[in-house]
């Protein structure tokens, strides 16, 4: 009963969260930080569309998820294994996190979108890596 009432809010949530939920139940790690990637850079652009057109509960909602990905990507980072990738990953995670930070106190949704942009090489590179 829980996703009627749900659905009934917000039926474009509702579906997401049941794709992600679908999506993530048999994915490897590999596969979960592609799908980090994928809401991560959702969650950006949303945030800068918002941002310009003055949405600030859907601009704090989608910077909060962007933040919280960083922070995921961030703390999962291997750096025994990874060295100094995972070392150059973790300053570009942390200094990410703190352009969206700054970007969530304006209206310039530039800076998300730029931040998006430098993700998705990111994740190009990480599929290109895993051979998808």
């Amino acid at each position: 009963m829980a996703y009627a009432s749900a659905l009934l809010r917000n039926p474009a949530q509702t579906y997401r969260e049941i794709d992600l939920a679908g999506r993530t139940s048999n994915a490897d790690g590999a596969a979960l930080v592609s799908l980090l990637y994928e809401e991560l850079i959702q969650a950006l652009r949303v945030a800068g569309w918002a941002a310009e057109r003055n949405q600030f509960a859907t601009k704090s909602e989608r910077v909060t998820r962007a933040t919280a990905i960083l922070f995921a990507l961030e703390a999962n980072l291997d750096f025994d294994k990874g060295g100094e990738v995972s070392k150059t990953l973790a300053r570009f995670y942390a200094g990410a996190r703190a352009e969206v930070i700054r970007a969530s106190i304006g209206h310039d949704g530039a800076p998300f979108r730029a931040v998006a942009d430098n993700m998705a090489e990111i994740a190009a590179a990480w599929s290109q890596v895993r051979g998808v």
